[in-house]
């Protein structure tokens, strides 16, 4: 219950300001800097009960922290940033710099919003039309009909600034993974030995065990896969893009069968960058003809899509992650089988290893961003026969800072023979 008065243009005392906080949680100048190259008006954040995980890592707030009323922090292309707040929370966004409005009744809200932006007609929000990028779309339909009829104002996406603040990495970053990929390379070739060796060996071995080996593995390298386990599958199982061995339906290894293995790691440093690859492999000397043309398919293919970007960034051109996705998946659909390429080519790398950046993709939805120095992202083009086999090669490309994109890592030309 809260006590006393409270104004909703003010403090519990009618103050509309709060002394700066003594260290900004955000960089302004750099929210603001980008707002204006974008040629917007401003950036307003909103979140409820910890809603928007994009809005607390750009702004550095603590996500863990209970949230219980709606806030708002309008960061306007130039000038002071405002809060607004509500009165059972009014200290909520005490670490950011800017005014503070408070609010208490829902007209209050209402009345508040509407003298927010001044003069301000275009404003960025976690936003995205139709849905089209459904990373970004976090605000609900409800609030951004509420900021557009009380203010008057235009709502636009965020998706390119949240990709700026949120997918864009310095050379340390690019560093930590460089060294995550060799790891995570060592690693796969360790799995693909282990099988071999109880191949020849005559023993049991299954999907689950190599999955197993491969998370222990990353935590004696020190590496972190936000407790996410790799895929090892053989045969029809891999099919399934996402398929998991588990304990339950896991099968041993066995010549003539095919294996693919897709693994992921990052180093636990705060801001690491994980690496992300998917291998192919069969056990014998003497892979099925259909499984080696697929696999070629799929490889030319990724070749297509990286070297589409490497070549427009040499060129200092622009480049979206859809664009890619289209000359990747050309290649898999005028072969015939673009009906069993089921999924985007491929998503942004980061410190999550689903990313806020540009995903490769104009299948699954419209990504229409750009793709910005100094990101990560993969490229993973496969084709999956239901109940049969499957195949997939994913590499990651790596754009620098300085804007040179390249595949990060070796890329897999053959496939790896098992005795």
């Amino acid at each position: 219950m809260v006590d006393g008065p409270i104004d909703c243009m003010g403090d519990r005392n009618g103050n509309s300001e709060t002394p700066e906080p003594e260290e900004d949680n955000v960089d302004r100048s750099a929210i603001q800097q980008a707002v204006r190259e974008a040629g917007f008006d401003g950036w307003l954040f909103y979140d409820f009960q910890n809603r928007d995980i994009i809005a607390y890592r750009i702004l550095g707030l603590d996500p863990e922290k209970h949230t219980s009323r709606r806030w708002f922090y309008w960061v306007p292309a130039s000038g002071e940033p405002v809060r607004l707040v509500h009165g059972v929370e009014p200290t909520r966004l005490d670490e950011l710099p800017g005014e503070k409005r408070v609010y208490v009744t829902w007209n209050q809200l209402h009345a508040s919003l509407g003298n927010l932006f001044g003069d301000a007609k275009h404003i960025a929000m976690q936003y995205s039309p139709d849905c089209d990028i459904p990373y970004i779309s976090v605000v609900d339909a409800g609030m951004v009909e509420l900021v557009r009829r009380a203010a008057g104002v235009e709502i636009v996406s965020s998706a390119d600034l949240v990709s700026r603040f949120e997918a864009v990495f310095d050379a340390d970053g690019a560093a930590s993974h460089r060294r995550a990929m060799a790891l995570v390379h060592k690693v796969k070739d360790e799995a693909f030995v282990k099988i071999g060796a109880a191949i020849s060996a005559g023993e049991e071995l299954t999907e689950y065990e190599v999955a197993m080996f491969i998370l222990d593995r990353f935590a004696e390298e020190g590496l972190d896969t936000e407790g996410q386990v790799p895929i090892v599958g053989v045969d029809g199982h891999p099919a399934d893009p996402h398929f998991e061995p588990t304990e339950e339906n896991t099968v041993p290894f066995a010549r003539g069968q095919t294996v693919l293995i897709d693994l992921w790691a990052r180093e636990t440093a705060p801001d690491a960058i994980f690496a992300d690859i998917t291998w192919c492999g069969y056990i014998g000397e003497d892979p099925p003809e259909e499984y080696q043309r697929i696999w070629q398919i799929v490889c030319d293919g990724r070749d297509a899509g990286c070297e589409l970007v490497i070549e427009r960034f040499e060129r200092e051109e622009p480049v979206g992650g859809w664009e890619i996705d289209d000359a990747t998946r050309k290649v898999v659909v005028e072969a015939g089988y673009g009906n069993y390429f089921t999924h985007r080519t491929g998503h942004s790398i980061g410190h999550e290893v689903h990313g806020n950046g540009a995903n490769i993709d104009n299948f699954e939805t419209r990504d229409r961003r750009r793709i910005l120095p100094g990101t990560c992202f993969s490229v993973e083009p496969g084709i999956y026969l239901e109940g049969r086999m499957a195949v997939r090669t994913e590499v990651d490309v790596l754009v620098s800072p300085a804007g040179k994109a390249e595949v990060s890592g070796e890329v897999q030309k053959d496939f790896i023979l098992l005795p």
